[in-house]
């Protein structure tokens, strides 16, 4: 299995990551929705999340703030737009400190095959400006260091926890993403 994430760029406003976890979908999925889990691997090595707030419905906001290096901190958050347990989840996202212009929708795809889940993350921005600069960015660093803490998370156990599941929301999809 690999465990390098892609990175592509399909349009001028988009970016498109995939990459691959040793775990069943369900359990990718609850490690994206699930506070606890979030602030266990989201995020590059040395940036430690202080606050993970999840309202999983559609409508409901999430924010994430991390600490980080030298006294570094950071912090973004959004509305969740779509989510299909445990296939997709779709939500804005926007940084206190705008490093980049406008608001971000991003859609994650969870697709399994023999225990392997495909993880395909398409983010669509603003402008061709705004995506420039993220991929100028540090992100795709940010993303594999985040991804294989994720790795960690999977591993260590917690798949074998019968608590470690998403809830179920019951909500139902609004837009995709079109790139």
């Amino acid at each position: 299995m690999t465990v390098r994430v892609t990175v592509a760029t399909p349009s001028e406003r988009a970016i498109v990551m995939t990459r691959s976890f040793e775990a069943p979908r369900r359990l990718v999925f609850a490690a994206w929705t699930r506070p606890e889990l979030v602030a266990r691997w989201y995020g590059a090595r040395g940036w430690t999340i202080v606050e993970a707030r999840i309202d999983l419905r559609v409508g409901g906001a999430w924010r994430f703030v991390w600490d980080g290096p030298e006294g570094a901190a950071m912090a973004c958050g959004g509305t969740y737009r779509e989510i299909a347990e445990p296939s997709r989840l779709c939500y804005t996202e926007s940084f206190d400190e705008h490093w980049y212009p406008g608001e971000a929708l991003v859609g994650h795809d969870f697709a399994e095959r023999d225990g392997v889940t495909t993880l395909t993350t398409t983010h669509l921005f603003a402008s061709r400006r705004a995506r420039d600069l993220v991929i100028a960015s540090p992100m795709a660093r940010g993303v594999s260091e985040g991804f294989e803490r994720l790795d960690e998370v999977l591993g260590a156990g917690v798949g074998d926890d019968p608590g470690f599941s998403p809830r179920s929301s019951g909500n139902t999809a609004v837009p995709t993403i079109d790139t």
